[in-house]
Protein backbone atom coordinates (compact mmCIF):
# COMPACT_ATOMS: atom_id res chain seq x y z
CA UNK A 1 0.00 0.00 0.00
CA UNK A 2 2.77 2.45 0.99
CA UNK A 3 4.73 1.47 -2.11
CA UNK A 4 1.73 2.32 -4.33
CA UNK A 5 1.38 5.72 -2.64
CA UNK A 6 5.07 6.49 -3.15
CA UNK A 7 4.82 5.36 -6.79
CA UNK A 8 1.84 7.65 -7.42
CA UNK A 9 3.65 10.50 -5.67
CA UNK A 10 6.74 10.01 -7.88
CA UNK A 11 4.62 9.87 -11.05
CA UNK A 12 2.84 13.08 -10.05
CA UNK A 13 6.15 14.75 -9.23
CA UNK A 14 7.61 13.69 -12.59
CA UNK A 15 4.54 14.99 -14.46
CA UNK A 16 4.70 18.31 -12.61
CA UNK A 17 8.42 18.60 -13.42
CA UNK A 18 7.81 17.89 -17.10
CA UNK A 19 5.05 20.49 -17.19
CA UNK A 20 7.37 23.01 -15.58
CA UNK A 21 10.32 22.18 -17.84
CA UNK A 22 8.32 22.77 -21.00
CA UNK A 23 7.16 26.27 -20.05
CA UNK A 24 8.31 28.86 -22.58
CA UNK A 25 7.62 32.56 -22.42
CA UNK A 26 8.41 34.11 -25.80
CA UNK A 27 8.29 37.79 -26.63
CA UNK A 28 8.00 40.65 -24.17
CA UNK A 29 6.14 39.97 -20.95
CA UNK A 30 2.83 41.73 -20.34
CA UNK A 31 3.02 43.99 -17.29
CA UNK A 32 0.33 41.97 -15.47
CA UNK A 33 2.57 38.88 -15.55
CA UNK A 34 5.20 40.63 -13.43
CA UNK A 35 3.08 42.12 -10.70
CA UNK A 36 4.31 40.27 -7.62
CA UNK A 37 7.27 38.84 -5.78
CA UNK A 38 10.59 37.93 -7.31
CA UNK A 39 9.28 38.52 -10.84
CA UNK A 40 8.35 42.14 -10.21
CA UNK A 41 9.26 44.60 -12.94
CA UNK A 42 12.53 46.46 -12.49
CA UNK A 43 14.37 49.20 -14.38
CA UNK A 44 16.85 47.87 -16.92
CA UNK A 45 19.04 49.15 -19.73
CA UNK A 46 19.93 47.76 -23.14
CA UNK A 47 23.55 46.62 -23.48
CA UNK A 48 24.86 46.33 -27.04
CA UNK A 49 27.56 43.81 -27.87
CA UNK A 50 29.38 42.07 -30.69
CA UNK A 51 30.15 38.40 -30.09
CA UNK A 52 31.21 35.55 -32.34
CA UNK A 53 31.87 31.83 -32.33
CA UNK A 54 33.21 29.18 -34.68
CA UNK A 55 30.73 26.45 -35.62
CA UNK A 56 32.25 23.07 -36.48
CA UNK A 57 29.70 20.38 -37.31
CA UNK A 58 29.92 16.63 -37.09
CA UNK A 59 26.18 15.99 -37.27
CA UNK A 60 24.09 19.03 -38.24
CA UNK A 61 25.21 21.03 -41.29
CA UNK A 62 23.76 24.45 -42.14
CA UNK A 63 23.74 26.76 -45.12
CA UNK A 64 24.96 30.30 -44.42
CA UNK A 65 21.36 31.55 -44.32
CA UNK A 66 20.28 28.57 -42.23
CA UNK A 67 22.77 29.08 -39.42
CA UNK A 68 22.15 32.84 -39.42
CA UNK A 69 18.41 32.41 -38.96
CA UNK A 70 18.82 29.70 -36.30
CA UNK A 71 21.29 31.72 -34.24
CA UNK A 72 19.04 34.79 -34.51
CA UNK A 73 16.05 32.70 -33.37
CA UNK A 74 17.97 31.56 -30.28
CA UNK A 75 19.05 35.13 -29.46
CA UNK A 76 15.51 36.49 -29.81
CA UNK A 77 14.02 33.63 -27.78
CA UNK A 78 16.39 34.51 -24.94
CA UNK A 79 15.26 38.15 -25.03
CA UNK A 80 17.61 39.95 -27.44
CA UNK A 81 16.16 43.09 -28.98
CA UNK A 82 14.48 42.62 -32.40
CA UNK A 83 17.23 44.46 -34.26
CA UNK A 84 19.73 41.61 -33.68
CA UNK A 85 22.01 40.95 -36.67
CA UNK A 86 23.75 37.65 -37.40
CA UNK A 87 26.28 37.04 -40.16
CA UNK A 88 27.93 33.75 -41.12
CA UNK A 89 31.29 33.89 -42.89
CA UNK A 90 33.73 31.22 -44.10
CA UNK A 91 30.80 29.32 -45.59
CA UNK A 92 29.89 29.02 -49.28
CA UNK A 93 27.01 31.47 -49.72
CA UNK A 94 27.09 31.22 -53.53
CA UNK A 95 26.31 27.49 -53.72
CA UNK A 96 23.93 27.61 -50.71
CA UNK A 97 25.02 24.12 -49.68
CA UNK A 98 25.08 22.95 -46.05
CA UNK A 99 28.56 23.41 -44.60
CA UNK A 100 30.53 21.76 -41.79
CA UNK A 101 32.18 25.01 -40.72
CA UNK A 102 31.02 28.61 -40.32
CA UNK A 103 32.28 31.63 -38.41
CA UNK A 104 29.24 33.32 -36.88
CA UNK A 105 29.25 36.98 -35.86
CA UNK A 106 26.36 38.57 -33.98
CA UNK A 107 25.49 42.14 -33.01
CA UNK A 108 22.67 42.28 -30.49
CA UNK A 109 21.37 44.09 -27.44
CA UNK A 110 20.20 42.48 -24.20
CA UNK A 111 18.89 43.77 -20.90
CA UNK A 112 20.95 44.36 -17.77
CA UNK A 113 19.73 45.83 -14.46
CA UNK A 114 19.85 49.64 -14.63
CA UNK A 115 22.91 51.28 -13.12
CA UNK A 116 22.41 53.29 -9.94
CA UNK A 117 21.34 56.80 -10.84
CA UNK A 118 20.38 55.92 -14.44
CA UNK A 119 18.00 58.46 -15.93
CA UNK A 120 14.43 57.16 -16.46
CA UNK A 121 14.64 58.08 -20.16
CA UNK A 122 17.52 55.58 -20.51
CA UNK A 123 15.70 52.69 -18.85
CA UNK A 124 12.93 50.22 -19.69
CA UNK A 125 10.90 47.88 -17.49
CA UNK A 126 12.15 44.29 -17.36
CA UNK A 127 11.42 41.14 -15.36
CA UNK A 128 12.78 37.64 -14.93
CA UNK A 129 11.21 35.22 -17.39
CA UNK A 130 11.72 31.45 -17.58
CA UNK A 131 12.80 30.33 -21.05
CA UNK A 132 13.38 26.83 -22.40
CA UNK A 133 15.40 25.93 -25.48
CA UNK A 134 14.97 22.28 -26.43
CA UNK A 135 13.75 20.22 -29.40
CA UNK A 136 10.48 21.85 -30.57
CA UNK A 137 10.77 24.55 -27.86
CA UNK A 138 10.23 26.89 -29.67
CA UNK A 139 8.83 24.89 -32.55
CA UNK A 140 11.63 25.99 -34.92
CA UNK A 141 14.23 24.20 -32.78
CA UNK A 142 14.89 20.76 -34.22
CA UNK A 143 16.29 17.60 -32.69
CA UNK A 144 19.64 18.17 -34.45
CA UNK A 145 20.56 21.51 -32.83
CA UNK A 146 22.72 20.01 -30.04
CA UNK A 147 26.08 20.99 -31.54
CA UNK A 148 24.88 24.49 -32.33
CA UNK A 149 23.57 25.18 -28.82
CA UNK A 150 26.70 23.63 -27.30
CA UNK A 151 29.04 25.80 -29.38
CA UNK A 152 26.90 28.91 -28.81
CA UNK A 153 27.11 28.52 -25.04
CA UNK A 154 29.92 31.08 -24.46
CA UNK A 155 28.00 33.65 -26.55
CA UNK A 156 24.82 33.00 -24.56
CA UNK A 157 26.57 33.17 -21.18
CA UNK A 158 28.40 36.41 -22.04
CA UNK A 159 25.48 38.02 -23.82
CA UNK A 160 22.53 37.57 -21.45
CA UNK A 161 21.62 38.32 -17.84
CA UNK A 162 20.59 34.89 -16.56
CA UNK A 163 20.00 33.02 -13.31
CA UNK A 164 18.91 29.52 -12.21
CA UNK A 165 20.38 28.15 -15.42
CA UNK A 166 20.18 24.43 -16.18
CA UNK A 167 22.21 23.57 -19.28
CA UNK A 168 22.44 20.12 -20.88
CA UNK A 169 24.19 19.09 -24.10
CA UNK A 170 25.05 15.48 -24.81
CA UNK A 171 26.02 15.68 -28.48
CA UNK A 172 26.98 12.32 -29.96
CA UNK A 173 28.52 12.64 -33.46
CA UNK A 174 26.21 11.50 -36.26
CA UNK A 175 23.42 10.63 -33.83
CA UNK A 176 20.30 12.64 -33.00
CA UNK A 177 18.04 12.15 -30.01
CA UNK A 178 15.17 14.21 -28.63
CA UNK A 179 16.98 14.42 -25.26
CA UNK A 180 20.32 15.61 -26.62
CA UNK A 181 20.13 19.20 -25.44
CA UNK A 182 18.20 21.71 -23.35
CA UNK A 183 18.75 25.12 -21.83
CA UNK A 184 16.36 26.33 -19.16
CA UNK A 185 17.01 29.63 -17.47
CA UNK A 186 15.49 32.73 -15.95
CA UNK A 187 16.41 35.57 -18.31
CA UNK A 188 15.91 39.31 -17.89
CA UNK A 189 13.37 40.29 -20.55
CA UNK A 190 11.40 43.33 -21.63
CA UNK A 191 8.01 44.07 -20.06
CA UNK A 192 5.43 45.74 -22.29
CA UNK A 193 2.53 47.74 -20.85
CA UNK A 194 -0.96 46.32 -21.36
CA UNK A 195 -3.09 48.49 -23.62
CA UNK A 196 -6.29 49.83 -22.05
Amino acid sequence: MATNRIGRWLIGLRAAGMTLSFALLAGPLPAAATAAGDNAAMPAQWRSQKLEFNYMALTAFYTCDGIESKVRLILLTLGARNDAKVQAVACDRASNKPEKIAWVKAEFSTLVPAADGAAPKDTVQAAWSTVLLAPNRPTEMGTGECELLDQMRPMIEKGFTMRNTAYHANCVPKQISVGDYSLRSDVLRLVTPIAN
